[in-house]
């Protein structure tokens, strides 16, 4: 058993050899009982006192060994299992490295199948904003991560029914010259998808780079309020010119 947890065979006939044994041994009493080399005996023996699995004490100049209790070893390799368990998990934690590189996606379909892949391994938190005909793909994910205490902040681009309690609705106005589908996905303030359309065709960067997160969370924050303040306060911004034409210039 002792060869299970990394003790060598030596190691092992050792140990049970002293744990057989009510009375103390010398080294050679130890050689003729464990089948041990008589040119290993001292090697082996002061690696288990080095461990802590033997006991040494010297009587009449000649030294005596004695084995660790068994339920003492037990108790012993179960802390140090447990210990290099914990060491490991520290380990892992700080070899972890995030892939910070930049990913550009190409085709509808892999950008949809990548969205809907992002929004089912969410955890913590999700941020999504997209034109209402893209944002009813995802809905049901959407509030079913919601049910299941994902938080979930969301912008539709055209009126949407939906449970989602942190919802805000952008009706645009005839007069946006700027205004471009688009679809914009955040997941536990970890890894963002941003997608547009270029040439008729969409394309969208992947990243998980904290500086792209951060923008594009502002980003996002940003859509939000910019949509609560224009519904808000329609009817005062619309008698402003000024503040109409510059409004009118933003992407949303």
């Amino acid at each position: 058993m002792l060869h299970k947890f990394g003790f060598s065979q030596y190691e092992s006939k050792v140990y049970e050899t002293l744990a057989a044994t009510v009375q103390p041994l010398d080294a050679s009493m130890i050689v003729k009982h464990s089948g041990v080399p008589k040119a290993k005996i001292y090697e082996v023996i002061s690696r288990m006192v080095d461990k802590g699995m033997v006991l040494e004490s010297i009587s009449e100049k000649k030294k005596l060994y004695t084995a660790l209790p068994l339920l003492l070893v037990i108790e012993k390799l179960t802390s140090e299992f447990q210990s290099d368990i914990k060491e490991l998990e520290r380990q892992k934690i700080q070899k972890e490295i995030v892939d910070d590189r930049v990913w550009s996606l190409k085709a509808d379909t892999s950008i949809e199948a990548q969205i809907r892949q992002m929004l089912l391994d969410a955890g913590d938190s999700i941020r999504f904003s997209s034109w209402k005909d893209d944002f009813q793909l995802y809905l049901p994910i959407l509030e079913e991560k919601e049910r299941a205490g994902v938080r979930v902040e969301a912008l539709a681009v055209g009126e949407i029914q939906s449970s989602l309690k942190s919802l805000v609705i952008m009706e645009p106005s005839r007069e946006h010259v700027s205004l471009e589908r688009f679809r914009l996905l955040i997941v536990d303030d970890a890894e963002v998808l941003f997608a547009g359309v270029e040439e008729e065709a969409w394309q969208a960067i992947k990243t998980r780079a904290q500086p792209f997160v951060r923008f594009f969370t502002d980003y996002f924050h940003h859509d939000i309020l910019l949509s609560k303040i224009t519904t808000k306060y329609k009817d005062i911004m619309l008698n402003d010119k000024e503040i109409m034409t510059q409004l009118m210039q933003l992407r949303y």
